[in-house]
């Protein structure tokens, strides 16, 4: 199966409000840049890519968790988890949450420009 078709299938077996959030992000994200692409690793998990790691998710019983891999490089305000890793850093969405689509797109768009940056960095 293709990782689209993976992660079709894991927001469709999330019967209660963690399907419909997740279905919502997943569509902020490729909003904000077309050019993302999805995977699926670590034994189960949506993942968006390009130029390098965007964000993971992951339905966990109480909340929907969207985790930047360079989060503590980003500008923005919509952390509100794992603020103490020295890169890490996520977005817990619980029930009746609305997503701030704007700010959500403005940081993917910042994290598509940091992995960029770090591209230009190496060459």
């Amino acid at each position: 199966m293709k990782p689209s078709d993976l992660i079709d299938k894991y927001i469709a077996g999330l019967a209660d409000w963690r399907g419909q959030m997740l279905a919502n992000i997943r569509k902020i994200i490729h909003d904000a840049d077309p050019g993302i692409i999805e995977e699926w690793k670590w034994m189960g998990s949506p993942c968006w890519y390009h130029d390098g790691l965007i964000s993971v998710a992951n339905a966990h019983k109480d909340k929907v968790k969207l985790t930047f891999y360079q989060g503590a490089s980003l500008p923005g305000k919509l952390f509100n988890a794992g603020l103490e890793g020295n890169k890490w850093r996520a977005i817990d969405f619980h029930e009746g949450d609305k997503i701030n689509a704007v700010a959500l797109k403005v940081l993917i768009r910042a994290a598509v420009a940091y992995n960029k940056a770090g591209l230009l960095r190496k060459h």
